[in-house]
């Protein structure tokens, strides 16, 4: 008779998690509670879809009402489909604000220190805070991503001016606003944990999205236009674009460059989160 049946215990079953052993299944299900928890994230996620959505009708509308006016050099540059996802760029700041608050918010209130004294491992953690927070973002993404379409094409069809998501590239795009959303949340996510701090780490994401683009544009042109694709953000736009133009990476090429980004992001993170103190 083995020790545990005379103790009256029953020995864990094979592959069956133990009465308070640390998982990884463990630690998404208590970040999840702490996601779904704060209104704010939500809210925040809730303001990135508006913006898609609102801003892409509201584009489209207004292409709608002033086709017309519109120069031909500017009638041949439009494009139906990107006209009605335009509200990414804005979306792209809601997402990473809230990626660096999923971490930044913790280290803020302190809470980071009885996290990483349930799960002393920390990579746990990290991997799903990333983890949880991607798959949300890309859910609502790109949901709001097909609406923002949707109802943007509604608008151009007044004028016969619209697409349908049959069209050459167009689900492609429609898909690709929520996948590089995704992954700008990630990036936010990889800079709160590397920072720490809220204003550090929001600074950064809107430093490496918006303003080291400016910057490449300063540069002399021979040098420019090939610094520039190989940037975080016009490496991921790249998947949203329905025609390659000159001195711009592949879609999926430049897709896998911004993943990139964000998976030394994340690696770097994951180092110092084990060797620095909470």
């Amino acid at each position: 008779m083995s020790a545990a049946t005379a103790g009256g215990g029953t020995p864990p079953r094979p592959g069956r998690a133990r009465q308070g052993e640390v998982t990884q299944l463990r630690v998404l299900h208590s970040e999840w509670i702490k996601l779904r928890s704060l209104r704010s994230t939500f809210a925040t996620l809730i303001v990135a879809v508006v913006a898609l959505v609102g801003l892409g009708a509201l584009f489209s509308g207004f292409v709608a009402g002033h086709w017309d006016h519109m120069t031909a050099r500017e009638q041949a540059a439009f494009r139906p489909g990107m006209t009605s996802l335009r509200g990414y760029f804005l979306a792209q700041l809601a997402v990473g604000v809230l990626g660096v608050l999923v971490v930044s918010g913790e280290y803020a209130t302190g809470m980071i220190r009885a996290t990483f004294a349930a799960v002393p491992g920390r990579l746990p953690v990290l991997w799903a805070k990333a983890g949880l927070f991607a798959a949300v973002t890309w859910l609502l993404m790109t949901a709001g991503s097909l609406m923002a379409f949707l109802l943007g094409q509604a608008l151009l069809s007044g004028r016969h001016l619209g697409a349908s998501l049959g069209d050459p590239g167009e689900i492609r795009q429609v898909m690709g606003v929520g996948l590089y959303l995704t992954v700008v949340g990630l990036l936010g996510v990889a800079l709160g944990a590397l920072l720490r701090n809220t204003a550090g780490g929001i600074a950064a994401v809107f430093g490496l999205l918006l303003v080291v683009p400016v910057l490449a544009q300063a540069l002399p042109a021979s040098w420019g236009d090939h610094v520039d694709q190989w940037l975080p953000s016009t490496a991921g736009q790249s998947v949203m674009a329905l025609h390659r133009e000159a001195h711009t990476l592949a879609p999926w090429t430049g897709f896998a460059v911004f993943c990139g980004y964000a998976a030394v992001a994340l690696a770097g993170a994951a180092v110092l989160l084990r060797r620095r103190d909470a």
